[in-house]
Parts: structure tokens; C-alpha cells; sequence
């Protein structure tokens, strides 16, 4: 059975850790994007960075690849990519392997801004590892690359079975 002691200091606990990591995230981006607004982009939102970083680290992404990294829904991710399109950042070009489906390119305009978003993640890089050092980065990398892998599988595994679980109920 368990005890009240143990449940608050779980629910304290892992509060605490996704707190910490909204407030890392959040920050982390706020600087990002002040780094890139003082490059001259001045049209992003926090939602797009997500995006347009993928794209820059995979040429030529799927729709659904890209959809799936950043863990979107797939009328957000429509909706993202329309506007990334309008303002200029990316083109969608019709896959040459399979017609139904579109890949997404840098535009000349986004391969500009993917140099200023390598120079701005340097200089934030640098900036943090100025403030904790080389090993304490690394550590957290390890740890959190370590905790998200080890909890992706099991949630995986867990909808695995419920999804076994229901259909051997029909």
C-alpha cells in the first residue's frame, strides 16, 4: 500500500522535475529567438523554431517526419508549415519516390536563417557551458537523452498492450 508521505513526495517530485524542464525549455527558447530577432527574423513563434530546426538538421523531411519529431498534430503541423511557407521559409515539393507524399526544403531565405540559427545555438551553447562547464553539459545531455529514451519505451510498450488489450476484448 502506499503511504501519503510517499505519494506527495513522488508528486513533489516529479512536479518538480517537469517544472524545471518547462522553465530550461522556455528559457532556452526566449534567448533563441532574441538571438534570431536580432539577426533580422522577426516573424517566429516559439511553435515554429521546433519545426524549423528539424528541417534544418534533415534535408528534405516528410510532412509526416517532421510531424512526428516534434510531436505535433497533424492540422497544427499543417497549419505551421502554411504560415512557414507564406513568410518565406520552406517549400513543400512532391516526393519523386511517392506521389503522395511532400517533403519540405529550406527556401534561399531558410537557408539564411539556418545559418543565423547555428550561429545563435554556438553562441548559447557557449554561453551556457561558460556558466556550468563542459561536464555538467554533457551530464544533462546523457541524463535527460537517457530518462526520455528509457520512458518513450516503456509509454510505447504500455499503449502497445492497452491497444492488445482492447482488441482481444472484441
Amino acid at each position: 500500500m502506499v503511504s501519503l508521505r510517499n505519494l506527495e513526495g513522488a508528486l513533489k517530485r516529479l512536479s518538480n522535475i517537469g517544472s524545471l524542464l518547462k522553465k530550461i525549455y522556455r528559457q532556452y527558447n526566449g534567448r533563441l529567438l532574441t538571438s534570431l530577432q536580432n539577426r533580422g527574423f522577426n516573424d517566429l513563434r516559439p511553435s515554429f523554431l521546433e519545426i524549423l530546426v528539424y528541417v534544418c538538421e534533415v534535408d528534405g523531411p516528410t510532412i509526416k517526419e517532421v510531424g512526428n519529431a516534434c510531436e505535433l498534430k497533424k492540422q497544427t503541423m499543417t497549419s505551421h508549415l502554411n504560415e512557414l511557407q507564406k513568410r518565406g521559409y520552406i517549400i513543400r515539393k512532391v516526393s519523386e519516390h511517392d506521389k503522395r507524399e511532400q517533403r519540405v526544403f529550406l527556401t534561399e531565405y531558410g537557408e539564411r536563417f539556418k545559418f543565423s540559427l547555428l550561429e545563435s545555438i554556438e553562441l548559447l551553447d557557449s554561453d551556457y557551458t561558460s556558466i556550468v562547464g563542459d561536464l555538467e553539459m554533457d551530464r544533462v545531455n546523457s541524463t535527460l537523452e537517457s530518462f526520455h529514451q528509457k520512458t518513450s519505451t516503456r509509454e510505447s510498450d504500455d499503449n502497445s498492450k492497452f491497444q492488445l488489450n482492447l482488441s482481444l476484448d472484441f
